[in-house]
């Protein structure tokens, strides 16, 4: 693997989410409350074997990938989601709408947190998933209607994530506005924002394309479980 981002998963925690990382120096993986991903030094069958017996029966994880991969027995694949990753350019202006006011997301708000992902499903968002950092969101009085956040911290890679809308506030730009101050957040920390879109989300690839996103290659995720 010549560049960083082929293997997200393992080079975050080698790096930016080190703090959050647990296993060995072969498999490393997060708390299950704050993310299922797991990532291999070595994307092998053996790594597969080995993470299978430090497991426990029903243990979910998330394996992501830059080729498709057959899933060695006996782990059950649960989902398999082809995904686009797409790195900002440095170069485009992203503008944040000052008139909208963003709020810092704190313990007190992970019930809506937690609910607003469940009706939106951006991904795996679980009780702990805030410690990754920087969530952020748009209320309506005090309902939470939008959100971002960050999740991988690959070196000077920063991906942004759970960018979501209320179903009830769809059409008014939410999703790009809480976008918008991520990447604008991730680049005066000098770094670059990258993130991950289903292949056939067209809607939110051309959100992303218009805020300087480009397809840097195709990723592969993979739920699997130990049965």
């Amino acid at each position: 693997m010549d560049h960083v981002l082929d293997n997200p998963v393992w080079n975050a925690l080698s790096s930016g989410n080190k703090n959050l990382a647990e296993g060995n120096e072969r498999i490393k993986y997060f708390d299950p409350q704050v993310s299922p991903f797991v990532g291999f030094k070595d994307n092998t069958e053996a790594s597969f074997e080995e993470l299978y017996h430090m497991a426990p029966v029903g243990r979910v994880f998330g394996f992501v990938s830059p080729v498709e991969v057959e899933m060695p027995a006996p782990w059950e694949v649960l989902v398999y989601i082809k995904c686009l990753q797409m790195v900002h350019n440095q170069n485009t202006v992203v503008p944040v709408d000052t008139t909208v006011e963003l709020i810092p997301l704190t313990e007190k708000d992970i019930p809506q947190m937690l609910a607003l992902t469940k009706l939106t499903n951006p991904g795996p968002f679980a009780e702990r998933t805030i410690d990754f950092g920087h969530y952020h969101g748009m209320f309506d009085g005090d309902k939470l209607v939008a959100m971002a956040g960050q999740r991988m911290h690959v070196f000077n890679y920063a991906e942004a994530s759970a960018v979501c809308t209320h179903p009830g506030y769809l059409g008014r730009g939410y999703a790009k506005k809480v976008l918008q101050f991520q990447v604008q957040r991730i680049l005066a920390a000098a770094e670059i924002p990258f993130l991950h879109v289903r292949h056939d989300n067209e809607r939110a690839f051309r959100v992303y394309e218009s805020l300087g996103f480009a397809t840097r290659k195709t990723i592969h995720f993979y739920i699997i479980k130990k049965i």
